[in-house]
């Protein structure tokens, strides 16, 4: 007579495991439950999460919540069977629909729970984090953090990036100015290019500075097709290097000088200061106590009646900050929040803010792509980084598309200009000169 309990029963652990966490939540799984013993339990209409390790659980005792289940995710102790986005979108509805607090347990509700992880064999030592969680150690945003926590994301390789990205290797969101089937990610990414360099005016031997070149899509744009004399600053030297060589092969070693240094340690640019200066998608890494100093440097930076823009991320007034996943597997330390805050603290450093346009959807549209890429190239990013690491972007990619598409998550760029004698901005009054010969989506 056999005594092994069938999977499918009551005391099977995906039974055992969903009255758990239904207890703890307050309320009904939005997802289907496969555990390790072969058990499944839940709406049968729902996404399937396969928990395939107990250690899932016992990283989930240690590390509730957001942290604790990627970490189980990258380590591929648990999974989502079929269309991630599917996945996460369900747990995110539900959260929403229960609201940001879980509810108050007893502490005859925490005996039973700790009951069940023990009879679920999920108690034990906390597990180590994954490998390819950060680890940063010294003072919040000092300079040896901020280079450690750039090199993280940024210096895991170029061929990584090469893999990913466009021929443009523009990492940032594009602008999707057509809606023509042919309009692709590279075609995007010229657009935004160039709503830039339109919307700061670039003539040829304008001096920009470029904060955060990352790849210098930005730098070898404006210096090709504008004729402008560049500045290309990052702190990655993995980057560095890549726009060096670009520089050098296409003979543009007279218009631009690629600096890797810190933002804190740029230099003015020459008498009355740059023309121009461009931040795209670098001020979230500066850090919330940080940035009036930022700002500050962007407006002492650029000469009087010179224009500064920033393409910058956001979050919603009930969430700022990163979140747990990003901190720790994409960019640490990293600080969103509301647009109206960011453009507060420009104009406070004397930056007068003459033009915002939010790019939400244009993310959705660019992380999507990126998406597709990694998808579609998946053999070749696990040779080149391991799977973990692959585990990682395919979580950050979809689940970033999705928190721009139901707008968690927002990108905008604004455009100021630091006022001349008397006031004198300097610009035209006719309304928005910088689209002049850009397809509007």
């Amino acid at each position: 007579m056999s005594t092994t309990t069938p999977a499918n029963s009551r005391s099977g652990a995906a039974h055992l495991l969903t009255a758990a966490a239904q207890e703890v939540l307050g309320g009904p799984l939005p997802v289907r439950l496969r555990a390790w013993d072969g058990s499944e339990a839940g709406p049968a209409d729902a996404p399937v999460v396969v928990v395939r390790s107990r250690r899932a659980l016992r990283r989930l005792l240690w590390q509730p919540g957001e942290l604790g289940l990627a970490q189980a995710y990258v380590t591929g102790e648990l999974d989502i069977e079929g269309d991630l986005a599917r996945g996460l979108r369900a747990v995110w509805a539900a959260q929403r629909e229960r609201g940001p607090r879980l509810p108050r347990l007893t502490p005859a509700d925490r005996a039973r729970a700790l009951a069940t992880a023990v009879r679920l064999g999920a108690v034990g030592p906390r597990p180590a984090a994954p490998a390819s969680q950060a680890r940063l150690r010294g003072g919040l945003h000092s300079r040896a953090r901020d280079r450690a926590a750039i090199s993280h994301h940024y210096d895991l390789s170029n061929d990584f990036y090469a893999l990913l990205l466009d021929d443009t290797m523009a990492y940032s969101c594009g602008y999707w100015a057509s809606r023509d089937s042919g309009f692709g990610p590279a075609d995007a990414q010229r657009a935004k290019l160039e709503l830039v360099c339109r919307k700061l005016a670039l003539t040829p031997g304008a001096r920009l500075l470029d904060i955060g070149c990352g790849w210098g899509s930005l730098t070898l744009y404006a210096a090709e097709r504008h004729g402008a004399r560049v500045t290309a600053v990052t702190l990655a030297r993995e980057q560095a290097a890549y726009v060096r060589g670009q520089v050098h092969e296409r003979g543009l070693t007279d218009r631009v000088d690629v600096v890797c240094q810190d933002y804190r340690d740029i230099e003015g640019g020459g008498a009355g200061g740059y023309d121009a200066v461009a931040t795209v998608e670098m001020g979230e890494h500066v850090g919330d106590a940080e940035y009036p100093a930022f700002a500050a440097a962007l407006h002492r930076l650029v000469r009087p009646r010179g224009r500064v823009l920033v393409q910058q991320m956001s979050r919603g007034h009930d969430a700022p900050g990163g979140g747990p996943f990003i901190e720790a597997y994409i960019a640490p330390d990293m600080h969103m929040r509301p647009l109206g805050e960011t453009v507060s603290l420009l104009e406070r450093a004397g930056l007068e803010v003459r033009h915002t346009e939010s790019l939400r959807e244009h993310y959705v549209r660019t992380v999507q792509a990126w998406h597709h890429t990694l998808e579609e190239r998946w053999e070749a990013f696990v040779r080149l980084a391991g799977e973990e690491t692959a585990r990682v972007w395919r979580l950050y990619l979809v689940g970033g598309a999705l928190a721009f598409e139901e707008g968690r998550m927002g990108v905008d760029q604004i455009l100021g200009v630091r006022p001349g004698p008397g006031g004198d901005s300097g610009m035209r009054t006719t309304a928005h000169t910088w689209y002049e010969g850009l397809d509007r989506p």
